[in-house]
């Protein structure tokens, strides 16, 4: 066993904890059953789910052994949001978001040996449970005042839209997902972001009520920008981990962007590297920020993790082919369709003249002003050097039919679509 609590302070991913040196001890004597839970609220996670999932990983690494609990039952419900209720889905599509979400969680754990990981659902022990079951085995040990009085609960109550019985009693299922797993597997500890906090006392407190045993409960703080604005979304929206949702080019370029405030504590929460690489890393920020090391070591990582290193090794190789380093033609059109998907666009056809795709897409202001790109030798059309004021647009340079990238000096993209 490592000292996996010592490691998670220096990443800074430990925010609370029910007692941290009884935990520490726990950790310590182990190995210890512990559990993170995933909610099918829509179809795929994003990134904020990857500080859960990588703290598992890391326990499991120190020889504890992780349930990871896909919320079936609990996704039916929805956790309460602080403002507004949640729109219910069917039970088929909650299912299918389940066994997609189930898949998404599988290659950051490891299911064979002395620590495997294991998959549960919640709605194994809560689908056949009656109202009466429910009412008088969990909910006669749960005390309304307490309840009321949890921050997300307490916040719902003050708006104007208050709060159902439905999501009010999210709180007591999540507690007896807590108090199963320990009656099945001897799981006593539960891990969550820290907006879960109130929900995890649950579990610890119906376990300490019914069952005469202490469990303990860790959350991670949730994980911000320098700015103090919420991580994990772009302009379009959250960054998923769904390949259809978030393109392994759009989730690289994700990471890529990070802001040099930001990129040491990054590294330091979503990656594996240790304390020598990453303080190598963050000289380099201090010394030459303009190359980026961070932020390429940061995406380079979390891409490969999350979608394996050969499309990690396309995205680069795009990247590097836009600008000129590599060659356009050998990107697969779902790359390639990925890679300018953000670009300012035109529509254009083979035999249109080059002139009027640099106008159309915003890269000159003008006709003459495209000329005197062209006639000063920095005007491209995938990378290929437009050398003549009235060239056009060929077939062969409409890539996979459709994409022709457009380039003015070395660093100015746009790109022309065909219609």
């Amino acid at each position: 066993m490592t000292d996996v609590l010592d490691e998670l302070h220096w990443r800074g991913l430990v925010a609370q904890s029910t007692d941290e040196a009884a935990l520490r001890s726990a950790l310590a004597e182990g190995p210890v059953t512990y559990y993170a839970g995933f909610d099918p609220t829509a179809q795929s996670l994003h990134v904020g789910h990857m500080v859960q999932l990588l703290n598992m990983r890391r326990l499991q690494l120190a020889g504890h052994r992780p349930l990871a609990l896909v919320g079936g039952a609990t996704g039916l419900i929805g956790d309460p949001r602080p403002t507004t209720e949640r729109s219910m889905q069917s039970r088929d599509v909650v299912a299918g978001w389940v066994d997609r979400i189930r898949a998404q969680i599988e290659p950051f754990l490891d299911f064979e040996g002395p620590a495997a990981a294991r998959m549960v659902n919640n709605l194994d022990w809560t689908g056949a449970m009656s109202a009466i079951d429910f009412l008088r085995d969990v909910g006669k040990h749960f005390r309304v005042g307490t309840m009321l009085g949890k921050d997300i609960v307490a916040r719902r109550l003050r708006s104007d839209e208050g709060i159902s019985y439905t999501e009010f009693s999210y709180q007591v299922l999540q507690g007896m997902d807590f108090r199963e797993l320990y009656e099945r597997y001897g799981c006593t500890l539960q891990l969550g972001g820290n907006d879960q906090w109130g929900n995890l006392l649950s579990g610890v407190e119906l376990i300490r009520k019914t069952e005469g045993a202490a469990v303990h409960a860790l959350t991670s703080p949730l994980i911000t920008k320098a700015d103090g604005t919420k991580m994990g979304k772009s302009e379009g929206g959250a960054v998923w981990l769904d390949p259809e949702l978030t393109s392994p080019y759009a989730f690289y370029q994700f990471w890529l962007n990070t802001a040099d405030a930001d990129v040491v504590k990054y590294l330091k929460v979503f990656t594996f590297r240790g304390r020598e690489e990453i303080a190598a890393l963050e000289a380099e920020v201090a010394d030459r920020p303009f190359a980026r090391e961070a932020q390429r070591a940061l995406a380079g990582d979390l891409t490969t993790l999350v979608h394996g290193r050969a499309a990690t090794e396309a995205v680069i190789t795009a990247s590097q082919a836009l600008f000129g380093r590599g060659e356009l033609h050998g990107l697969d059109a779902g790359t390639l369709g990925a890679a300018v998907a953000e670009l300012p666009r035109t529509t254009a056809k083979a035999g249109d003249l080059v002139v009027d795709a640099l106008v159309g897409s915003g890269l000159v202001s003008s006709k003459a002003a495209a000329r005197r790109a062209i006639g000063e030798g920095g005007a491209y059309v995938n990378n290929r050097k437009v050398e003549s004021d009235d060239a056009a647009l060929r077939t062969e340079d409409l890539l996979h039919g459709r994409y022709a990238v457009l380039r003015r000096g070395k660093r100015t993209l746009a790109v022309a679509v065909a219609e």
